[in-house]
């Protein structure tokens, strides 16, 4: 990831600043705020500001209790309450924006959570970077067999080398188009005085989806969670999980005690179907069970098995 002389002096300056106040702040979160995080190979996250803290969390969650209850748990016992008892409305108290570089191929997978602010860069007004996401080899892999929208095999060898400079000679010339169609370089220097450039909302269709672009991303805390929940799995798309992963490290440092009641009661617990409960419940009490009596299709036993790390799985 390269920032330019601007964009470091930026960070620099907003780093920098003194503000006094009188809300609640989080020491761990200050000390990164502003500051550009790396992900894949040109992008980035970076928290630009936020609201609440865990105590705003617990402070939302007693009101409707009254002055007189404030020892009956601790803040700790009362947030994992929450999270376990799925009482999503006090997380709503809290908000976190970040400015997020990222691919456009990413981009519209993320604009899917339709529950954030968003602000993009628009190439109707700017001209993009010249910056590209290229895959490191040990990402090429082939379509999964098994997984209509997931990966297989590793690709190597001479195809990952074919794959590669097909990926990086299309970004290139169609970038080069680009410039040629606005007249224009991506410094801002003109190629040609006597042309007119084609509209910038004109010329911008002809990139490639692994261009870069950048948006302000403002969220809830429920609904943050909710992204981290399915986007930094295991079986999300890496390209959209290395940027949830490194969200859920500002979470941490943000709300200490949410995130690790994240971790403990969403990202590390199992949901189980009520056929798959009375399945567990059986093989607790030593009886055995068997797939042709679960009552469950093929699918839901595998999950059920390898959720618990059984070796009854059916092929």
């Amino acid at each position: 990831m390269k920032l330019t002389k601007e964009q470091k002096q930026e960070i620099a300056d907003q780093q920098s600043q003194k503000n006094q106040t009188k809300r609640v702040t989080s020491p761990e979160l200050e000390k990164i705020l502003y500051e550009a995080l790396p992900v894949l190979d040109h992008g980035f996250v970076r928290v630009v500001d936020y609201m609440g803290d865990d105590t705003s969390i617990v402070q939302s969650a007693r009101v409707s209790y009254g002055k007189g209850t404030k020892k009956v748990s601790t803040d700790e016992g009362l947030i994992k309450y929450l999270m376990r008892h799925w009482h999503s409305t006090p997380f709503e108290m809290c908000e976190i924006k970040y400015h997020v570089k990222l691919p456009i191929f990413i981009a519209r997978q993320w604009i899917r959570h339709r529950t954030a602010n968003v602000n993009e860069y628009s190439a109707r007004y700017s001209i993009l970077d010249k910056e590209f996401y290229i895959p490191a080899k040990e990402q090429l892999s082939a379509q999964s067999i098994s997984n209509r929208q997931g990966r297989g095999d590793l690709i190597t060898g001479d195809q990952a080398d074919e794959v590669l400079k097909i990926l990086k000679d299309d970004a290139t010339r169609t970038y080069d188009n680009y410039e040629k169609m606005l007249n224009e370089r991506f410094d801002g220097t003109t190629i040609d005085e006597s042309k007119a450039g084609l509209a910038r909302e004109l010329a911008r269709m002809n990139l490639t989806l692994n261009s870069y672009t950048q948006w302000y991303w403002k969220t809830d805390l429920l609904n943050l969670l909710n992204f981290l929940f399915l986007r930094a799995d295991s079986h999300a798309q890496y390209e959209i999980r290395v940027y949830a992963d490194v969200m859920l490290e500002t979470l941490k440092k943000w709300v200490p005690i949410t995130h690790s009641a994240f971790l403990d009661y969403r990202v590390g617990a199992v949901h189980v179907s009520s056929k798959g409960k009375k399945v567990i419940q059986k093989m607790a009490k030593g009886e055995k069970v068997t797939f042709e009596g679960s009552n469950l299709s093929k699918r839901e036993w595998n999950e059920l098995m390898s959720s618990f790390d059984f070796k009854e799985k059916i092929v």
